[in-house]
């Protein structure tokens, strides 16, 4: 018998406004999986004014979000750069550009890709869907995938 005791880094990308992340890691724990969970800052206010509260107040907002967009991509683009599998999560709200970003650029360093988004998203997101390992509607298909990849076991009936 083959015991895996690596442990897995998943990052969890997307839309920031529900409580997605927090379903699948509740859920990895409750299956004991050997996983840890990063994330992009989830805290909208703090994304958007990092760059001017840590490098200075900017008059035009193109060169306010430019600063906080640098800044932010520090930790997004370290954080997939180092996980085993990358989850990316498209939501109801909001044009998530930062999401395709985030999608394009795990595809490019050849990361696993997950990609979570309901039905409705299908044809708008069919390239970003053609370039994952397993596309999801819900967080607890996600998990199952994580069980899957990490333990070899399929979802209990």
């Amino acid at each position: 018998m083959v015991v895996n005791i690596k442990t897995w880094s998943v990052y969890l990308s997307g839309e920031i406004h529900t409580e997605w992340r927090e379903e699948i890691a509740k859920a990895a724990q409750e299956a004991d999986l050997p996983v840890l969970f990063d994330s992009p800052v989830t805290d909208h206010a703090a994304s958007d004014d990092c760059g001017v509260a840590i490098m200075g107040a900017e008059e035009k907002p193109f060169w306010k979000d430019q600063k906080g967009a640098r800044l932010n991509a520090i930790r997004t683009r370290t954080l997939i750069a180092e996980a085993d599998i990358v989850v990316v999560r498209f939501g109801d709200k909001y044009k998530q550009w930062n999401a395709a970003f985030d999608a394009g650029y795990a595809a490019a360093l050849d990361k696993p890709l997950v990609i979570l988004h309901g039905p409705e998203h299908a044809h708008a997101l069919k390239e970003v869907d053609a370039a994952a390992a397993a596309v999801c509607e819900t967080t607890a298909q996600v998990v199952d995938v994580l069980r899957y990849t990490i333990r070899g076991e399929l979802p209990r009936p």
